[in-house]
């Protein structure tokens, strides 16, 4: 039979060779060969189909099989001899076909099969025979300016007819030359695996079709993925048109308001660079309504009408976002503004607009203006007002007294000067007209007299006034009157007082009775008599409306009087109502800490002290207000430190007066650390099943700006550095913890050294009781025979059983007492009845 066999892989493109095979196997296998030069057939063996494969050097048979014949794929190179050994003629083409399918059967002298056949498959091994070419020898493509990079835009394709499975099949690309290549940046990438091309980052940033509008790339791919110096390559070009980024926002949109086309309406767009972006709309102003929506185009709507007179403009962002939702780009600002329609009327400024016109105003003059509104856009046709005057009442003494100007809306007298004798009142019917609407507005004119008579005092001279100094502010002092002669409640008859003279400090005013005119004098600010004992006050009395041309105000305008301050003795007066210092709290005893000062209206000397220094620390010179320590500061016990100055006049009344004054104290590193409370309850469960730890607080009394306190902690005795350590947590908390497990179930005492880092540095030592004790739900229990004042359980059975033998002798002592006593009983009892007395 034909005996059992593996062949080997043949690499493609060997010599004429001899493969010898020793053995045939009735089982389809795989022959696998590895041919050099000369046949090497290695002593392999694997295990197809069940059974042991090895390389033999010959094809054998057993009788009466007597030659060979080889069938299938053979391609007229592999032959077989008639003693069995198999070669091939010519080299291999693994392009042209790689794997063989050859049958070997075994035949008698007949040429009958008497074994067989048995297929043979023979792979042929790839190896670097072929380079990788490009599908074309040029590429051609465009990239928009800022787009996204990283995205390709372009691919490049090569082929190579090598295995792909194997290196000789793996293509690696690379940009060899950019042009122009602009300050040595890159503004392309390739991926070496795919060929897509894209735009590196600057790329993105820098790209400019108006700078450069094309560039061209030189691209070279390599077999052996790149990796190997005999690799074969091959270069392409591609020729890349830069064209001009479209995400740009569009320009302003005017929507006409009030729109009855049916919405929504398209009113712009934009668009991504590639498609497939994602847009949205943000409301920049975040309006309650907002009116706009944009689809997956990149179409922008209105979704309902406008109102101009609501809004008259809209700005907002539109984006767009990848598919992960990433922005692709800055937003873009959308600017709609709204077109005004002629949908409003003109309105009037008033029911009823009021002028006032002087008897002898002349012709031209301007009366008033009539100011009407409409709520369409300004300095548009929508909003040109035209006025026209429709109707005059009363007509007299013509129609036609007024003209008004078209589009001012100015009111002018036209024909001749009034006279309030013959009509005191007109009234004017006045059309106001844009170009679809008319409003009709009414104007009421009141002719006033002219003012060509001035205010006459009843009398010039009022003679002489005595006041004293502290009269109160407000107090009417002085009547005055003046009349005048033109109509009545008008402008022209109105009087306005004023002081002209003999009161520059203003300490005079004048209130006028708008029904009568006359005149009040009041006090405005305090008389003080050694500034003005003596004023000669002079009044002039004028009309709030102008005098007509010719008349002027004369002497019968003025009015004088005397005014007599006399003296009244006043308190001394300080210079500020509170007098502040600043020294720092360790200052010495005697040191000048601030000083006050006052001055008396009379003139005389004033005396100095203190109320209210309730600690001692402070004494004033009497003389000249200086004030000084004569104790320790302590800004702990109070600061600000306020205490009253006291300024009292020497001579005369003895008036005085009352200051505040404050004294600051400035902080010094006097008071050293101390615990921020009583820790009385801190305890650790016994036993301990890991080291543990506790949190308690540091403070002083100083004073601690911005950063607080920074205090440090250690253990205070190297005794306990054994048994505990502490770290600090922040400037005012630290933590006590165990460095170990082995605690006796008692207290202990645990001494910390707290430092305050002042300048100088304070530091002290503390205590912490910390009890070790077993524990409960209810907390820590303490043994009884371990606290102080109770006793041990020893003393307290020798407590109980003293007790009882005390009460026991007592008992013992009232029993024997009570049998005494009964015996003393019977004894008198006996003789008692023994003894008899005698009778007479």
């Amino acid at each position: 039979m034909l005996h059992s066999y593996c062949a080997n892989k043949l690499l493609e493109g060997t010599t004429l060779k001899v493969l010898r095979i020793s053995y045939l196997v009735i089982e389809p296998v795989k022959i696998l060969s590895e041919i050099g030069d000369l046949l090497q057939i290695p002593q392999l063996c694997f295990f197809p189909y069940s059974l042991i494969c090895c390389f033999f050097p010959q094809f054998k048979a057993n009788p009466p099989a007597v030659t060979f014949e080889l069938t299938g794929e053979t391609d007229n190179i592999f032959k077989i001899e008639q003693e069995g050994l198999l070669y091939y003629t010519k080299a291999l083409d693994r392009e042209t076909r790689s794997t063989h399918n050859l049958q070997v059967a075994a035949l008698d002298a007949n040429g009958a099969i008497v074994e067989g056949p048995v297929p043979i498959t023979i792979e042929v091994k790839d190896v670097n025979d072929n380079r990788p070419t490009f599908l074309q020898s040029k590429y051609e493509g465009s990239v928009r300016q800022n787009s996204r990079p990283g995205k390709p835009f372009l691919y490049v394709n090569a082929t190579d007819l090598d295995d792909p499975a194997t290196p000789n099949g793996q293509l690696s690309y690379q940009i060899v030359i950019q042009l122009p290549m602009i300050n040595n940046v890159m503004y392309f990438q390739i991926n070496n695996k795919t060929g897509g091309i894209s735009l590196t980052r600057e790329g993105s940033q820098e790209l400019n079709p108006a700078k450069n509008p094309s560039y061209n790339l030189v691209i070279s791919v390599k077999d052996m993925g790149g990796q190997s110096e005999n690799s074969f390559s091959d270069t392409t070009s591609v020729d890349i048109i830069v064209t001009e980024n479209i995400w740009k926002a569009p320009e302003p949109v005017e929507m006409v308001e009030n729109s009855t086309d049916p919405h929504p309406i398209k009113i712009t767009q934009v668009r991504w660079n590639d498609p497939g972006a994602q847009y949205s709309l943000v409301d920049k102003e975040k309006l309650p309504r907002f009116p706009f929506s944009i689809d997956q185009e990149g179409d922008i709507y209105v979704t309902q009408p406008l109102d101009r007179e609501e809004k008259d403009a809209y700005v907002f962002y539109a984006v767009a976002k990848d598919e992960y939702g990433k922005p692709l780009s800055y937003p873009l600002e959308i600017h709609v503004k709204v077109q005004d329609i002629n949908d409003n009327p003109p309105t009037c400024p008033s029911p009823v607009t009021v002028f006032e016109v002087q008897e002898n105003e002349r012709l031209g003059n301007s009366i008033g203006a009539l100011t009407a509104h409409d709520s369409d856009e300004e300095n548009t046709a929508n909003s040109l007002l035209n006025y026209r005057i429709v109707e005059q009442t009363p007509k007299l003494p013509m129609d036609g007294l007024f003209l008004i100007q078209t589009y001012a809306g100015m009111l002018q007298l036209a024909k001749q000067s009034l006279k309030k004798q013959d009509t005191p009142q007109y009234n004017l019917t006045i059309e106001v007209s844009d170009k679809d609407f008319k409003t009709l507005c009414f104007v009421q004119i009141n002719v006033i007299d002219i003012n060509d008579q001035i205010p006459i005092f009843e009398k010039s001279d009022y003679g002489n006034l005595t006041l004293a100094e502290d009269t109160n502010v407000g107090s009417t002092i002085l009547t005055i009157q003046a009349t005048d002669a033109d109509e009545p409640f008008t402008g022209s008859s109105k009087i306005l007082y004023h002081v002209i003279k003999g009161d520059s400090e203003g300490r005079l005013g004048v209130d006028t009775d708008p029904h009568t005119n006359t005149g009040y004098v009041i006090i405005k600010k305090p008389l003080d008599f050694e500034t003005a004992a003596i004023s000669n006050i002079v009044f002039k009395a004028e009309n709030p409306e102008p005098l007509v041309f010719g008349v002027t105000y004369n002497a019968s305008s003025f009015a004088k009087f005397t005014l007599f301050v006399t003296d009244v003795n006043e308190a001394p007066e300080f210079s500020q109502y509170v007098f502040q210092a600043k020294v720092s709290e360790d200052v010495a005893i005697g040191t000048k800490v601030g000083n006050v000062t006052a001055k008396d209206p009379e003139g005389l000397d004033i005396s100095y002290s203190l109320r209210g220094d309730t600690r001692g620390w402070l004494k004033i010179d009497h003389v000249t207000g200086e004030i000084f320590s004569v104790a320790p500061l302590d800004r702990e016990a109070g600061s600000p430190y306020r205490v009253q100055v006291v300024a009292t006049e020497v001579g005369g009344s003895s008036l005085s007066s009352v200051s505040q004054f404050h004294l600051i104290l400035t902080d010094v590193n006097d008071n050293p650390p101390r615990l921020a409370k009583d820790y009385m309850d801190l305890y650790f469960c016994h036993p301990l099943s890991a080291p543990g730890s506790l949190i308690f607080e540091a403070t002083d009394d100083d004073q601690h700006l911005f950063r607080g306190p920074h205090f440090t902690f250690s253990i205070a005795s190297e005794s306990l550095q054994n048994d505990w350590q502490v770290s600090k947590i922040n400037g005012t908390h630290a933590r006590l913890s165990t460095r170990h497990t082995d605690f006796e179930e008692k207290e202990y005492v645990v001494s910390i050294r707290i430092n305050d880092g002042g300048r100088p540095p304070l530091e002290s030592t503390v205590s912490l009781t910390v009890t070790f004790c077993s524990c409960g739900e209810d907390g820590c229990f303490r043994p009884a025979g371990h606290q102080p004042g109770i006793p041990t359980v020893g003393m307290a059975v020798g407590i109980l059983l003293t007790t009882l033998l005390v009460i026991g002798i007592i008992l013992a002592v009232v029993f024997i007492r009570m049998k005494t006593d009964k015996g003393k009983d019977n004894v008198e009892s006996a003789q008692a009845s023994e003894v008899k007395p005698l009778r007479s």
